[in-house]
């Protein structure tokens, strides 16, 4: 079995990552779905509780995956989806090496406009640090 990470932000660079892999077969693959999710800084812990943001991360990340899950549930492919909270390279890299992942799959742009220019580059900055084998579609 091989296990395939799949990052997605909802982005149709995220799409067509999926898509790729539906195209090279899905027999013998485990696909894992994740979002991550940019943690909430400042001042907003003091009004809203973890529990709170815990939910709320949670229905961020879920709705990033909503076309996700849709691709993969129209081929009739299992998967399981995840959301983290933090930074989204670091935490791509480091659930790929404690799960034992053997392949990242991710698109190469992903959020645009100011982000892109906060972040960098989630994916450049994975292929080059992860240990993970990465494929990305652009």
């Amino acid at each position: 079995m091989t296990k395939i990470l799949l990052p997605n932000d909802g982005s149709a660079t995220s799409a067509r990552a999926i898509e790729q892999v539906l195209q090279r077969g899905t027999a013998g693959l485990e696909l894992h779905l994740l979002s991550v999710q940019l943690p909430v800084d400042g001042n907003v812990r003091t009004f809203v509780n973890a529990e709170e943001l815990n939910a709320y991360h949670l229905e961020e990340g879920l709705s990033e995956l909503a076309v996700a899950r849709a691709q993969l549930d129209a081929a009739g492919v299992n998967y399981q989806q995840h959301v983290l909270v933090g930074h989204p390279a670091d935490q791509i890299r480091r659930y790929a090496d404690e799960n034992g992942f053997d392949e990242i799959v991710m698109g190469t742009h992903g959020r645009t406009g100011l982000m892109h220019l906060l972040m960098g580059s989630v994916a450049s900055e994975v292929s080059e640090k992860a240990k993970t084998k990465v494929t990305l579609v652009k």
